[in-house]
């Protein structure tokens, strides 16, 4: 059970987002995370499965003048 919950920098190496963007993540409720004292888990598998739906940005609109 241990291996399934990471700390939050570990879930930020893991997706190579911030930390802070993994921390919106858990307060928009994308990603399942405990408090364990004074260290905020992620839920691995939780972040694993966030990562595989997540939505790629399409093209860049081209600016016309």
């Amino acid at each position: 059970m241990v291996d399934q919950w990471v700390t939050t920098t570990e879930a930020a190496q893991i997706s190579g987002y911030h930390v802070e963007h993994i921390r919106r993540l858990i307060r928009d409720g994308h990603i399942l995370a405990r408090k364990w004292g004074k260290e905020w888990m992620v839920d691995k598998s939780s972040l694993l499965d966030y990562l595989k739906i997540e939505k790629k940005p399409g093209p860049k609109l081209s600016s016309k003048a």
